[in-house]
């Protein structure tokens, strides 16, 4: 369930001036403070996307990350057992088995 922050538009209460109220997506904005009854406001706050940095993270999510190294020539930084370190153009065998990684 979605934190939205909220701030009081006058004096805080026990809660301070800006608070987080857990609530539904689909619930209304709240207009007075629960805990005073002071009107209040929501505020845009930043969220929080995790994102994989390394090779290894993304490996273990079941992607395939190729680096160009020459013309035609891509290595696999994230190579499983039984792919080939290099994808090169004209050889569909060095090409990454991805049934290996995709899963229902």
């Amino acid at each position: 369930m979605p934190v939205y922050e909220y701030e009081h538009t006058s004096e805080p209460c026990e809660l301070g001036l800006i608070f987080e109220v857990e609530q539904s997506i689909k619930d209304k904005e709240l207009t007075h403070c629960s805990e005073c009854r002071e009107s209040i406001h929501r505020i845009i706050s930043r969220v929080n996307i995790s994102t994989p940095k390394t090779n290894a993270e993304l490996r273990d999510l079941g992607f395939t990350k190729l680096v160009r190294r020459d013309n035609g020539v891509y290595e696999n930084v994230t190579r499983r057992d039984g792919d080939s370190r290099y994808m090169e153009k004209g050889k569909p065998e060095t090409i990454p088995n991805v049934k290996k990684t995709i899963q229902d």
